[in-house]
């Protein structure tokens, strides 16, 4: 299908699909923002209220090259299409400002150690009086309940306590973390999906609810099989990059690079079997079927192996698909960037971005055929709406000048 095709019926005019939904994001750093950048880019109003430091994630690393000051390519990426308002939660005006913005809204966000809210009188409870429809989403590092819910949580701590570092890296070396914040990046897609869910049952009945989802449950749901595994006392071993369902199938070493390639289906089999020069194993009953070839993994692993160091990158891309074989190059994001199918499916989309010149940020990834998702506004620099938001609130000027005199934003 051409893109053309796919997009026939677009209607940029249209607001995005979740356009009139207001979300307030009390959030930092990445599980939270995570769930109010999927809002925002199917079209929600997403109001993220920062203290007058502003979010640490402004200050992550890395940071965009050229940018003065620097800033945060996290930042960048997962708090475009937002409004920035400043708030002080410690100060008593900046709570009750807080409360009034949550009146308003349809969802709230916040990844909070779980308690640090109700300390605040800003708990569901308190949430809900002022606003009953209310679905407030709580994202943490081990839940709001349970024996470690008050437990500080990092994506690493869940990570290593959910059994996923059991299974990275070497066989008989040292655990290693997956190269991204795996547990964030689910924590926010999974509280983005929770809080849809819970707006729809709002719609049927007029009730609100708290949504709780942990980076726990998040990375021990995304391994389908494993946890009951566990449960069931299999001990699952490290593979490194070998697939644990199929043989030959790895990250394996060309001339000039690496290549990720495997054997799935026995047909991709025979197939390989020909390639490889040995066609007498296609039909062989100690490697024909996929249960056999696990049984000599590293047997196998071996033969293609072998076959791909004699090749440089292209010529084993190109030999491999021209015969049906799932194959890919491992390559950098600069070389990824550079790849013309970017561009073709959307995912950089040129931002405004505070102290540099436009530049690329990772658009949606879920495209919808009507209603476009895009970026429509970079990460907004701090405090850039508090203006603006608070006067929706019906703060006027003088109110405005006393909240800045008090440091209250």
């Amino acid at each position: 299908m051409r893109k053309s095709e796919f997009y026939r019926e677009a209607r940029t005019d249209l607001p995005g699909p979740l356009a009139g939904l207001r979300v307030v994001e009390a959030t930092t750093t990445w599980a939270g923002p995570m769930c109010g950048c999927v809002l925002a880019d199917f079209g929600a109003d997403v109001v993220k209220v920062e203290p007058p430091g502003g979010d640490v994630a402004r200050r992550l690393p890395p940071a965009l090259p050229g940018t003065r000051p620097p800033v945060s390519a996290v930042h960048a990426t997962v708090n475009r299409n937002k409004r920035s308002l400043t708030l002080d939660l410690a100060a008593p005006r900046g709570r009750e400002l807080f409360l009034r913005l949550a009146a308003t809204a349809d969802v709230v966000v916040e990844n909070f150690r779980p308690g640090a809210l109700e300390r605040l009188g800003l708990g569901y409870r308190d949430l809900r009086a002022m606003n009953p429809d209310l679905v407030l989403v709580s994202i943490s590092g081990f839940g709001q309940f349970g024996r470690d819910c008050e437990r500080a949580g990092y994506d690493p701590l869940a990570q290593a306590a959910s059994g996923f570092l059991s299974l990275s890296g070497e066989p008989g070396g040292a655990p290693v973390k997956a190269p991204t914040f795996l547990g964030d990046d689910l924590a926010g897609l999974h509280a983005a999906l929770a809080a849809l869910a819970a707006l729809r049952h709002r719609d049927r009945t007029g009730e609100g609810q708290h949504v709780d989802v942990s980076l726990l449950d998040a990375l021990w749901f995304q391994t389908p099989g494993y946890l009951t595994l566990g449960a069931l006392g299999a001990e699952l071993p490290r593979l490194g990059n070998q697939f644990r369902i199929a043989a030959p199938a790895n990250a394996y070493r060309c001339r000039d690079g690496h290549v990720v390639a495997g054997v799935v289906l026995d047909d991709h089999w025979r197939v390989l079997a020909g390639l490889l020069g040995r066609p007498e194993l296609a039909d062989d009953p100690a490697y024909a079927t996929g249960p056999a070839r696990l049984a000599r993994r590293d047997a196998v692993d071996g033969l293609l192996a072998a076959w791909l160091a004699q090749r440089s990158v292209d010529e084993a891309v190109d030999q491999l698909s021209r015969a049906g074989l799932p194959v890919a190059p491992v390559r950098s994001y600069a070389d990824a960037a550079r790849d013309p199918l970017v561009r073709e499916r959307d995912m950089l989309q040129p931002a405004d971005v505070e102290g540099a010149r436009r530049v690329p940020i990772a658009g949606p990834p879920a495209k919808l055929s009507r209603t476009p998702t895009r970026v429509r506004t970079g990460a907004p620099a701090l405090g850039a709406h508090t203006d603006e938001i608070l006067a929706e609130l019906g703060v006027d000027d003088a109110e405005l000048a006393e909240l800045r005199r008090d440091g209250v934003v």
